[in-house]
């Protein structure tokens, strides 16, 4: 469907989105005829820190990340998103500039709700507002684990982690073990780390030679789980 162009008839697409978990059938297909459907290539950027936030979004198709990004090129990554996913409600909310990046780590389809519409339908449906706040819970205890793993784990534990993390959330079985459905570049991992991409890489050599992990042409599989979750001991 082309940029801009309204979601079509049949089921809601936001039928899956947490936080519209809780609204009736008649509730999703009001909401749905507020959205706009725009598409964004790899590596393009939806929005960055401190742009006035004019929007909601969420992941119809393809995959999103969140972070920040230094003037000297370093990059921390808060989240991967993917179909499902909504992102960019705190500027609607407190009225503030943007508090991260957001760039299409894949071709996307994002579903767009404006400012407006975002609030006439929290006005509309209170429990709406409850799911919000529950997602938001979520997003905050995500948070603090973050500034945890930054504080008191070493980089071969974080990259525990987010492997770890990123095998539950995308990963399916295999042979081998859990291969990560999601490819990501060397940079996109230090990241997500909180770590330089060298240091990152070495991790990772380290992992492939103590059997943890094996890496083939960008794919990583986690062989050994246990083994990696000592790590965060």
């Amino acid at each position: 469907m082309a940029r801009g162009e309204e979601p079509g008839e049949g089921r809601s697409p936001l039928a899956n989105v947490a936080l519209f978990a809780r609204c009736s059938a008649e509730e999703l297909a009001a909401m749905s005829a507020r959205l706009r459907r725009r598409s964004y290539a790899r590596g393009q950027v939806i929005f960055q820190e401190g742009h006035q936030g004019t929007a909601l979004y969420v992941i119809e198709c393809g995959r999103v990340k969140l972070g920040l990004s230094s003037p000297e090129g370093k990059e921390v990554i808060f989240d991967l998103l993917g179909p499902g996913d909504f992102f960019g409600e705190l500027a609607l909310l407190d009225g503030e500039p943007r508090s991260a990046d957001a760039t299409a780590l894949d071709p996307c389809d994002l579903l767009v709700l404006d400012r407006v519409g975002f609030h006439q339908q929290l006005a509309q449906q209170p429990r709406m507002a409850s799911s919000l706040l529950a997602v938001l819970s979520r997003r905050l205890r995500r948070d603090a684990r973050l500034m945890s793993d930054a504080a008191f784990l070493d980089v071969p534990a974080r990259l525990a982690r987010v492997l770890l993390n990123l095998a539950e959330s995308s990963g399916h079985p295999t042979s081998d073990g859990v291969m990560l459905d999601c490819r990501l570049t060397q940079t996109d991992l230090a990241g997500l780390v909180g770590s330089s991409r060298v240091s990152v890489n070495k991790w990772l050599q380290v992992f492939c030679r103590q059997g943890l992990i094996t890496q083939v042409r960008g794919r990583v599989t986690v062989r050994q789980a246990d083994r990696l979750r000592e790590l965060l001991s």
